[in-house]
Formats: structure tokens, C-alpha cells, sequence
């Protein structure tokens, strides 16, 4: 722990056991994504605390026992706001609770909600939510510009909380910033080639993914991921898939593979799986840049069919 410092390893041990209750702070993190950068930010000081585990989604998450008491004997609370935890809204209400959302942090980076479930690519380009009193689509942590300002809105508020602390936030900061910049370019390199490659998706979640990396996604399978596509948006959906060529249909994990296989059928089109949440990845520091580094991987096998 203590070489992760700045200082002296004895100088700071001294100062750790010799400030009367000093303690690191207690910080629960809603979901999985957003969890692996805050610990990185925290590594040498505590571990987080993630509330929505493997498989769970965030829109109605039911808390167990044990993630009320984790989230009710905290000292901060990070979220991207209501519009994706639901169930965190009622017990954050009151106000009493110091919280971090991350939504109201970046209004200058939040991108609106599309409608409709097709699109063209002069769509992705915006826009951002100037107007910050639409619908913003929530899921900004697949923004690499958006993790960025998450790492530093983190490292302030976790200053805040716990001063002690503040050259090892710093600097864990900044080195998530370079990870997160060669990251980018990583992802950069690997989907340049299928910037103009179209191809759909099961629900509308990527585009903070698609803006960062110049992708061509031209519509969703479902219009509503809480519901199922009827008949006439399964013919809707194959139809736009064969006018426009889209080469492969990106299922998740959690939504039935059966479905896109009635999508694309007929069409010539691929299918291949994205994972928005990285459900079943182990969580901790390396969890978010495996999440990124597997939906590029998907993206560019998935654009490679046919080629």
C-alpha cells in the first residue's frame, strides 16, 4: 500500500498512526463500470464497495441486506443519477447522504436520448445536451472523454472527504488518465478500419461509444429494452438491415440470442454479443478497461464478416 504514495513509506506511516481515528473512507459505487475507476483512484487507500453485482441490472436493482447496510454506512455515494439506478433514488432523496452524480457532474457531455431506433451516422456527431432539460442517454461511462471527467470528478470528491489522502488520489488520477488516453488510442487503432461499416444494435446504449470512436450504428432491435419487439419492429429493423447492408447485429448478454436470430434472418448479416455492463467480468481496477477492450474486440470481429 504505502509505495503508492508520494512520500517517504516512514513519514507517512508515522502520520497514519499517529492521527487520532484516521480511517479511509467508506465509498459505495453503484455499478461495475463506474466501480473499476473509482478503485483505481482509491488503490493504497480502501476498496470500494459495488452495489449491483454480477448479472444485475441497474434500472430496479433489488438490494440485498447486506448492500442497504453497505450503502446506508457510507461516506460517499457514486451514481450516475437516477435516470439509470432507479432504486437508488428513494433511499438518496433526503439529501443526507453525501453522493457524487456523475450525471449533473458532465451536462456538458451528456448526449440526448434518440427516438425512433434508426439512425445515420451525422446523428452520432453532436449534439451534446445543451439543452439539459431533455432526456440524456445515462449510459455515459462508454465515453472515453466521459470516464475522463469521472476520474476527476472522483479525485475531487473523495479530497473532500478524506484530505489525508490527497497526494495518493492525485497521483492514482493521473495515472488512470494516461490508462484511460492509451486506451483510446488502443481502441482507436483496432476500429478505424470499420468507421463507416454499419451495423445494429439490440438497445440503444453505445452511442458515448460510438461518438469516441467514429462508429456507424444505424438503429436497435428493441425500441424499449424493459420490452420485447413485436412482429412489426422485428420487420421493421430486418428491413433497414438489408437496405443499408449492415453487416453484423449486436445481441447482449442478457437479452435472448433467439430474437436476433429472427432478426437476421435472410438478411446475410452476422450476429455477435455486446456487453454494455461487463457482467461477468471479475470487478476491481482492470474491469473497465477489459469492458472497453472486449466491446472493441466484438465490434471489430463482428464488422469483419463478409469482408
Amino acid at each position: 500500500m504505502l509505495r503508492s504514495f508520494t512520500i517517504a513509506p516512514l513519514i507517512l506511516f508515522t502520520l497514519l498512526w499517529t492521527t487520532a481515528g484516521w480511517a479511509a473512507p467508506r465509498v459505495v459505487v453503484s455499478i461495475k463500470p463506474i466501480h473499476s475507476l473509482v478503485a483505481n483512484i482509491m488503490a493504497g487507500a480502501e476498496t470500494p464497495t459495488l452495489l449491483v453485482k454480477q448479472g444485475g441490472s441497474p434500472h430496479g436493482y433489488a438490494m440485498r441486506p447486506s448492500e442497504a447496510r453497505a450503502l446506508h454506512q457510507a461516506d460517499l455515494v457514486i451514481w450516475v443519477g437516477p435516470e439509470l439506478e432507479s432504486f437508488l433514488e428513494k433511499p438518496l432523496a433526503s439529501g443526507s447522504k453525501r453522493q457524487l452524480q456523475l450525471a449533473a457532474a458532465m451536462p456538458d457531455l451528456l448526449l440526448p436520448i434518440r427516438t425512433g431506433g434508426q439512425w445515420q451516422k451525422q446523428d452520432q456527431t453532436h449534439h451534446h445536451n445543451d439543452d439539459h432539460t431533455r432526456e440524456f442517454d445515462p449510459h455515459l461511462w462508454l465515453g472515453l472523454a466521459q470516464a475522463q471527467r469521472i476520474a476527476t470528478v472522483t479525485v475531487a470528491a473523495l479530497i473532500d472527504i478524506d484530505p489525508a489522502n490527497r497526494e495518493l488520489y492525485q497521483a492514482n488520477g493521473k495515472t488512470l488518465q494516461h490508462r484511460l488516453t492509451r486506451l483510446q488510442t488502443e481502441l482507436e487503432q483496432r476500429l478505424t478500419p470499420f468507421a463507416d461499416v454499419p451495423y445494429v444494435v439490440f438497445h440503444d446504449a453505445y452511442q458515448y461509444f460510438e461518438t469516441s470512436f467514429d462508429m456507424n450504428a444505424v438503429g436497435s432491435v428493441a425500441i424499449d429494452p424493459e420490452r420485447s419487439p413485436g412482429i412489426r419492429r422485428i420487420l421493421e429493423i430486418r428491413s433497414r438491415i438489408k437496405d443499408l447492408d449492415a453487416r453484423c447485429v449486436f445481441s447482449e448478454p442478457q437479452f435472448e440470442p433467439r430474437l436476433v436470430a429472427t432478426v437476421i434472418e435472410g438478411t446475410g448479416a452476422a450476429t455477435a454479443d455486446l456487453d454494455p455492463v461487463g457482467a461477468d467480468l471479475p470487478a476491481g481496477p482492470d474491469a473497465y478497461f477489459t469492458l472497453m477492450r472486449n466491446m472493441g474486440e466484438a465490434l471489430a470481429t463482428g464488422l469483419s464478416h463478409g469482408e
